[in-house]
């Protein structure tokens, strides 16, 4: 078996520590960058894969993100901002990480080969759910269960590994190959790929975003307002799309109880918060067809 790419010597590793520290950090950057661009390729993949996290949360399903390592600090960033950045419950969000969600700055390694936890962790899953499973090697065992118990449970399963033909991808309802190059300090993912993970795990929960009606003109409108800079969006937020002064903003999201869709709406004429909300179960939760009904009539 050839030597994974992720674990192969960057082109520019010789003599790496005796360049000037300012070249090295130019070699840091570019490699970032290049990281960066080989999610494009994935691009169609990652969109594909996002139209099953939508159709999980449309369903009152679980999304389960499941990684190890720096790949597991990539997951449970994206998952822990989908309440505040969404509005997703937090009962149709899970984190499986090896070893548990680090609380210090020690995070053990050899989780990631153990096996039983993520068996207990999984074992109430449904074939409504959507696995997010992530590994740079794409051989993590600890990842590579999860998707193998998913898709047992008839799970849909996204897999994400950044080297080619890696059995999580070929265990994967929607293989994603995020194909970064060697990094500049040889096997440490958590440069590069975990760059290009990062990426790619924004682009499917936003997507997911767009499908479920939380984005309008690249705003945020399903935001939880629960601190002063998010409730001074919120306010911008309803002001922009109903064209009205911050007062009118801020008056519309009182009586809507600060959510944002509905005081939309408030703001752009609807008589009541009961009007608005029937008006968005009608939309499946889309402001836009709202919108354009009401400057219509």
């Amino acid at each position: 078996m050839s030597q994974r790419v992720t674990e192969q010597l960057h082109e520019k590793a010789e003599g790496l520590d005796c360049r000037p520290l300012a070249e090295i950090a130019l070699l840091l950057s570019q490699g970032q960058g290049r990281a960066a661009s080989c999610v494009d390729a994935a691009s169609g993949q990652i969109a594909s894969a996002s139209q099953a996290m939508a159709q999980s949360i449309t369903q009152n399903a679980v999304l389960h993100y499941v990684a190890a390592g720096s790949s597991g600090l990539m997951a449970a960033a994206d998952a822990m901002e989908l309440g505040g950045t969404f509005s997703i419950p937090a009962a149709q969000i899970r984190i499986h990480m090896a070893g548990g969600l680090p609380t210090g700055a020690e995070m053990p390694g050899g989780t990631e080969d153990e096996t039983d936890q993520i068996r207990e962790s999984l074992s109430n899953i449904g074939p409504q759910d959507t696995v997010i499973a992530v590994s740079a090697s794409g051989s993590t065992p600890y990842t590579n269960e999860a998707a193998r118990i998913a898709s047992a449970a008839g799970a849909t399963v996204i897999g994400i590994a950044n080297n080619a033909g890696a059995e999580l991808l070929r265990l994967s309802d929607h293989p994603v190959l995020l194909a970064t190059p060697p990094e500049l300090l040889s096997g440490s993912t958590r440069m590069g790929a975990g760059t290009a993970q990062k990426i790619a795990l924004n682009m499917l929960s936003t997507l997911m975003a767009v499908q479920l009606g939380h984005v309008h003109d690249g705003m945020m409108v399903n935001l939880t307002a629960d601190n002063t800079k998010l409730l001074s969006r919120a306010r911008g937020i309803v002001a922009k799309i109903a064209g009205v002064e911050d007062a009118a903003a801020e008056d519309a999201l009182s009586q809507a109880d600060g959510a944002v869709k509905p005081a939309i709406l408030i703001a752009s004429g609807v008589e009541s918060l009961t009007k608005a909300t029937a008006l968005l179960n009608a939309s499946k939760g889309h402001l836009r067809p709202v919108l354009e009904k009401l400057k219509n009539e």
